[in-house]
């Protein structure tokens, strides 16, 4: 089955970054070739990298054809339970291609410029305070209950419980959110912007005072992580025909 061509921008010898041993190409190319198979409806080349489990995230970005520039989100989606690695990376690279509701489907004319990316999370742990973590290492997932239920650091109620410019209480009792750990030096963040980065990604919307940083019960995480380009999912795809 002859494939779409490489991107002309992605000629080098291999176009893929693997961090360390934990999360390989492989694993990239199995979540490249279920889109790619979903898209095209070939048959996917079976993964034979051990079913191990690890909770995960499925990245895509599109590349620029602009040298020097960074690469764009496209769709990012994951779970934070443990899944086998032949099936959770396929379905998520499915979920993250089709039903980030952030982006619009990803659709066949755009893998010659896609990357993906496989974070393998590892390593998690309950945080003291919400800057009980560091830049670069980590990964934050938070949890805070709606701000009118705070209680203030001096022991009172929290101000925000009587504000009129307080959102109303709605279902949503507790707001939760994460950023993978290479998101936050991407930004350029130091701890507090990124947490108060997380509090509006969580849904929250009013103002963020220090009672509710304070509310927020944080737990860290690493992340092994790989990235892989069309151009080496290609090679691999056409190399794996080849032995059938």
């Amino acid at each position: 089955m002859s494939l779409l061509p490489p991107d002309p921008a992605a000629k080098a010898t291999h176009d893929f970054i693997a961090y360390d041993s934990t999360c390989v190409p492989e694993h990239c190319f199995h979540a490249f070739d279920a889109l790619y198979c979903a898209l095209t409806s070939v048959a996917p080349i079976p993964p034979s990298f051990p079913d191990d489990k690890y909770p995960l995230f499925v990245t895509w970005n599109t590349r620029s054809s602009r040298p020097g520039r960074s690469p764009r989100l496209r769709g990012c989606i994951g779970n934070f339970e443990a899944m086998s690695l032949h099936e959770g990376l396929a379905e998520y690279a499915l979920i993250s291609a089709f039903r980030d509701s952030r982006f619009r489907k990803i659709d066949k004319s755009e893998l010659p410029s896609l990357e993906c990316g496989i974070s393998l999370l590892t390593d998690f742990e309950d945080a003291e305070s919400y800057l009980d973590w560091t830049i670069g290492v980590h990964g934050i997932y938070i949890s805070f209950p709606h701000p009118s239920t705070v209680i203030s650091s001096s022991g009172a109620p929290s101000p925000l419980s009587s504000s009129a410019d307080l959102p109303r209480v709605t279902n949503k009792q507790k707001f939760t959110a994460t950023y993978l750990p290479d998101v936050i030096p991407e930004q350029g963040w130091d701890k507090i912007e990124a947490i108060d980065s997380a509090i509006y990604k969580a849904g929250w919307t009013g103002q963020i005072t220090e009672d509710i940083r304070r509310s927020v019960k944080l737990r860290r995480y690493q992340s092994r992580k790989c990235v892989v380009g069309w151009g080496d999912y290609i090679n691999w795809r056409q190399k794996m025909e080849a032995k059938v």
